[in-house]
């Protein structure tokens, strides 16, 4: 039985190889042992911390099969994206022109530079390996994040926000990098978003234009991408959509992959999961797929089990997902069918 659980420092190993397999655009997930040694370090002291207040923390979560040690998938939150340095990303709205005299108002789209997503909760770094995708683990390894805030509230934002991986082509190569960011900063997309991942957004906006960029003078294959999902991330978004997120105006600065955001209290992982005492009792494994999650902090563990009661006031789990959720019975699980 696989359980999502915080990140650990003799994770670098596998994490790399994660790092590695992960979709180009996952900028957060950077195959670098410095910078990955320096997340999981962040996250160790994010749950480590014992002041209930939201801040600059990263909750790093690793998928592990207790049994054998390997790691099949991973996500994180940072609890406040642009605490340290504006989050920066591209705003879509028309520019607004008239002439009084001709009796015209017309409006024409633009992609302005701006910052307004910071102080926001961010979900970011999701990866699954191949064989797991559209399975249940999916779904454990992003939504089991929401359990996790839903625990502990006092640490994120009002609001949420998730970046979604925009279109590049089989060869790594972005229509609208190549319309757009390779005029201004002449590095491939592939080095450009290596440079982000190592360094952050800060080099992008000092090259980045400064005025608005009108859309109708973009070449149509870069058009075509903004707001446009690269196949491999269809699934990241269809969980987050699921659970409430709605695209937005914003898109990302390199491949104008769309913005995703929600009201932290409307998602359905949060407003939804109920907690239950639990007590032992065998389960026939032909029963309901659950999300479940202690409520621990440093402790975290989340897990899909198949439930053969819907829990009310009471959870039975079987011996197993008590091992997995590092829990005795008579213990408070958090829970939400699938």
């Amino acid at each position: 039985m696989l359980a999502l659980r915080p990140v650990a420092l003799s994770d670098l190993p596998q994490l790399r190889r994660l790092a590695r397999e992960r979709l180009l655009g996952v900028t957060s997930l950077v195959d670098d042992e410095t910078c990955l040694r320096e997340k999981i370090l962040d996250s160790l002291a994010s749950f480590a911390k014992a002041e209930a207040g939201q801040g600059p923390e990263n909750y790093f979560f690793v998928l592990e099969d207790p049994a054998t040690g390997r790691l099949h998938g991973c996500s994180d939150i940072l609890a406040t994206a642009g605490f340290s340095e504006p989050f920066y990303s591209l705003r879509n709205r028309p520019f607004i022109s008239s002439s009084r005299e001709l009796d015209i108002q017309h409006g024409v789209p633009t992609l302005s530079l701006c910052h307004d997503l910071s102080e926001q909760t961010l979900l970011r770094s999701f990866h699954m390996d191949v064989e797991l995708a559209g399975s249940p683990l999916a779904q454990l390894t992003s939504r089991a994040r929401l359990l996790f805030i839903a625990a502990h509230p006092q640490r994120f934002a009002d609001s949420c926000i998730s970046e979604i991986v925009g279109y590049s082509d089989t060869d790594g190569q972005s229509p609208f990098w190549e319309a757009v960011g390779q005029h201004f900063f002449d590095l491939p997309y592939v080095e450009a978003e290596r440079l982000c991942a190592l360094q952050g957004r800060g080099f992008l906006v000092e090259l980045m234009p400064q005025y608005p960029i009108y859309i109708p003078m973009l070449a149509q294959a870069a058009q075509d991408c903004i707001g446009r999902i690269h196949p491999d991330a269809r699934e990241a978004c269809d969980i987050l959509v699921d659970e409430g997120f709605a695209p937005t105006q914003y898109v990302d600065l390199f491949d104008a992959g769309p913005t995703l955001q929600a009201r932290t209290n409307e998602l359905r992982s949060i407003i939804q999961s109920r907690i239950a005492t639990s007590y032992f009792a065998a389960q026939s494994g032909r029963g309901r797929p659950w999300l479940l999650s202690n409520d621990r902090l440093q402790g975290f563990r989340a897990i899909v089990a198949l439930l053969d009661e819907a829990p009310e006031e009471r959870i039975g789990l079987g011996q197993e997902m008590f091992q997995a959720l590092q829990l005795e019975p008579g213990a408070a699980v958090r829970s939400i069918a699938l």
